[in-house]
């Protein structure tokens, strides 16, 4: 799932995963920004380290830099030029444990080598190359293990672009790459040849696009131009995935702002619905249609308009009114999981897309 701060935060896509999971395996804990990016970064289930040598580059926010090292599907790019700095995932629990690690990093003339570490077993991977391009290694063990690293050999530059665990034993995935405050067109930024090399390797069976929420907020947006820019994306993954991918369109979430009282859209209590938010979805739910992408209005799921001060009332929002805590992320992750499931029953064989909620 690529998207915003909903799909970074990791709540919904949580409640989602642990239920895939307890119904059909656990086949990892999927792709991840590699090490830390950002303070406050969440990795449910596994926890992240670095050493304090990297520097990100990221698709939005104070990190982006347009001349910084090429991004792929997680949204940053860790980069240092220092020797024996180094990037770790851990599992939490034994149930976590791995036996697969695939990593993605640029390579070049000049590039450094990396040292890829799962318990005791090393590989090392130079990523010198003769040209500029984005390469993805894959390290397997005998048995499951409980963390993973990544070494720097040399001082001289890498960037890595994604660290991933998986499970060979087969089970269900579900990656989390989100981009705290990004709109859709942030992620025309990610490079083609990294977003190509990556989808190679990972191989998804569905790509989750989870966009919107700030669009509806930004009121400088025009709706043709986001249309535009989810028609552009859709066709460049189709391009890059290198086939029809199946696409999951998330209609943003019911959300509301502090507006003046009586304001069209008002909730009460000075709370009010962006008008954006149901022009986007609206926009949404036209090229799902027409492409033939599922969509899932999830606004409509939460009750609908100025559902979000019943949810913040129970404490499943956040007292913002936009984000989701612990507890409401699983319950949207559990009506998610149920509708598809009921929508898989449904349609007859083939003939999975293209329905709205």
């Amino acid at each position: 799932q690529i998207g915003d701060s909903h799909t970074a935060g990791d709540m919904v896509t949580n409640g989602w995963r642990t239920r895939l999971q307890a119904r059909y395996g656990n086949g990892g804990r999927g792709v991840l920004a590699a090490g830390r990016p950002y303070a406050g970064y969440l990795t449910w289930s596994v926890t992240a380290q670095q050493s304090p040598g990297w520097l990100a580059n990221a698709s939005f926010g104070p990190a982006y830099r347009a001349d910084g090292p090429a991004i792929g599907l997680s949204g940053f790019t860790q980069s240092t030029a220092a020797a024996g700095q180094t990037l770790s995932v851990s599992a939490d629990s034994p149930d976590e444990d791995f036996d697969r690690i695939v990593v993605c990093a640029l390579t070049g003339p000049g590039a450094g080598t990396l040292m890829l570490g799962m318990d005791e077993a090393q590989e090392v991977w130079p990523l010198d190359a003769p040209a500029p391009a984005a390469s993805c290694r894959t390290m397997d063990h005998d048995v499951p293990v409980g963390s993973a690293t990544i070494n720097t050999v040399d001082a001289r530059p890498v960037s890595i672009t994604s660290f991933a665990t998986f499970r060979r034993g087969g089970g269900v995935t579900l990656s989390n790459l989100g981009v705290v405050g990004a709109q859709l067109v942030h992620f025309a930024r990610t490079s083609d040849a990294v977003v190509q090399a990556e989808l190679a390797a990972y191989r998804p069976d569905l790509i989750v696009l989870a966009f919107g929420t700030n669009e509806g907020f930004d009121t400088d947006l025009p709706p043709a131009e986001y249309e535009a820019a989810l028609r552009g994306q859709i066709a460049r993954l189709r391009r890059l995935a290198g086939h029809d991918v199946p696409i999951l369109l998330l209609g943003p979430p019911d959300a509301a702002a502090r507006q003046p009282a009586g304001l069209a859209g008002a909730c009460g209590d000075g709370w009010s619905v962006p008008a954006g938010l149901g022009a986007v979805r609206a926009r949404q739910l036209r090229v799902a249609r027409e492409l033939r992408l599922a969509f899932w209005d999830w606004a409509a799921a939460m009750g609908g308009r100025c559902a979000s001060s019943a949810w913040r009332a129970s404490d499943e929002m956040r007292g913002d009114h936009v984000h989701f805590t612990r507890s409401g992320g699983d319950r949207i992750g559990a009506m998610l999981d149920a509708d598809i499931a009921r929508a898989l029953e449904l349609e007859p064989a083939g003939d999975a897309e293209g329905r709205g909620r």
